[in-house]
C-alpha cells in the first residue's frame, strides 16, 4: 500500500502533466527524477486511482460498433458513418466523404494503390477528397478494367487520374474492358504490353479501393456495359451469388462462385485482393447488406466503412468457417 509520500508525489506529477501540460521530460528536469520513475509513478497512479482517464465520445461517432466489427470479422480497422438519410445516393455520398478522410490520413509515401473502375462510392471518395501534400512515389493502378461505353468511361479515367493527381502521384491504367465477349478475347488482351504493364502491379498494391456490389449491377456498372446477361446474371444467383468485388463474384459465405464468367473477368482476382496489406471495402445500405456480410466472411476487405444501420445489422451476425 502507498504512503501518503509516494501519493503526494503521485499526484503532484498527475497534476503537472494533465493539468499544468508539462511533458514527462519537463517534469523530470523540475523534479529532479528520472525518466524511469515518473512512467513508474504515473503507473502506479493509475492503479490508485489517482489517474482515471475516460473518453467522451462525440455524437455522431459510433466508436463501439467500430470496434465491434473490427472484433468479430478480425479487420485491421472500420469506420461506422452516421449517415443523414437512408437514401441510397446520400448515404453513398456520406461514405464517400468518410473514406476520402481516411486516405487523406493514412496513404504513404511509395504507396501501389489499386482502385476499382467502376464504384460510385469511390467516385464520391474522389469527389471529397483534397489535396494530400508532401507525399512521393506513390502509383494509382486500376485492378478492374476501365474501359467501356464512353460516356461512363470518362468516370473510370476520372477515378484513377483524379486520386493520383491529389495524391501527387502516377497512374497506371488498365486499357481493357471489365468484362470480355469469350475467354478467347480475355487470352488476346492479355497480351496487350499496356494491360501486362497494370496487372504486373496487382502483386505489390498495398492499398486496394473497391466497392462491394449486389449481383444486380449499380447504375454506373451497368451503364459502362461491363456487366452479365440478365440471363447470366439468373445463373449467378442460381448458384448462390450475392455480390462481387472486382466482379468477381462469392456466395454468402464468402465462397467464390467457380463459373466459366471468371475466364471473362479483366481484373485482380479475390485470393490476390485477400493479400494485400489493407483492403478497404466502401459500401452500405440495405441492398449491399448480404454482399457487405459475404465479402466479411470471405475475408476479402480488412477494412471496413459503411453506415451506421448496416453496422448495426453486421455485428449481430455470426461469423462463418
Amino acid at each position: 500500500m502507498a504512503t501518503v509520500d509516494e501519493l503526494r508525489l503521485m499526484t503532484k506529477v498527475a497534476k503537472m502533466h494533465y493539468e499544468w501540460s508539462l511533458n514527462q521530460s519537463e517534469i523530470g528536469q523540475q523534479l529532479n527524477l528520472s525518466q524511469a520513475t515518473i512512467s513508474r509513478l504515473f503507473k502506479r497512479a493509475k492503479a490508485e486511482g489517482i489517474i482515471r482517464i475516460s473518453v467522451n465520445v462525440p455524437v455522431g461517432v459510433n466508436s463501439d460498433l467500430e470496434e465491434a466489427l473490427v472484433r468479430r470479422f478480425g479487420l485491421r480497422d472500420a469506420i461506422v458513418v452516421d449517415c443523414i438519410s437512408d437514401d441510397e445516393n446520400q448515404i453513398v455520398r456520406d461514405l464517400g466523404a468518410a473514406a476520402a478522410y481516411y486516405i487523406e490520413t493514412t496513404i504513404h509515401n511509395n504507396d501501389i494503390v489499386g482502385i476499382s473502375s467502376w464504384s460510385s462510392s469511390l467516385l464520391a471518395l474522389i469527389d471529397s477528397l483534397h489535396q494530400v501534400v508532401g507525399k512521393t512515389g506513390i502509383r494509382v493502378v486500376q485492378i478492374l478494367g476501365g474501359v467501356g461505353n464512353p460516356s461512363a468511361e470518362v468516370h473510370a479515367a476520372r477515378l484513377t487520374g483524379r486520386l493520383a493527381s491529389l495524391v501527387h502521384g502516377t497512374a497506371v491504367f488498365l486499357p481493357a474492358p471489365g468484362v470480355v465477349g469469350t475467354a478467347a478475347a480475355l487470352s488476346v488482351m492479355l497480351k496487350d504490353p499496356y494491360v501486362q504493364e497494370a496487372m504486373r502491379l496487382f502483386d505489390r498494391v498495398n492499398l486496394a479501393l473497391v466497392g462491394i456490389g449486389s449481383v444486380q449491377p449499380s447504375k454506373l456498372l451497368h451503364l459502362s456495359g461491363n456487366v452479365f446477361s440478365r440471363a447470366e446474371q439468373g445463373f449467378l444467383r442460381q448458384h448462390g451469388a450475392v455480390g462481387d468485388i472486382l466482379l468477381r463474384f462469392f456466395d454468402e459465405n464468402g465462397k467464390p462462385i467457380e463459373s466459366a464468367f471468371n475466364n471473362r473477368v479483366v481484373s485482380m482476382p479475390l485470393e490476390q485482393l485477400r493479400q494485400v496489406e489493407r483492403s478497404v471495402g466502401v459500401a452500405g445500405g440495405a441492398r449491399k447488406y448480404r454482399a457487405i456480410l459475404a465479402a466479411l466472411r470471405g475475408k476479402y476487405i480488412n477494412v471496413l466503412i459503411t453506415d451506421a444501420h448496416t453496422a448495426s445489422r453486421l455485428v449481430n451476425q455470426p461469423v462463418l468457417h
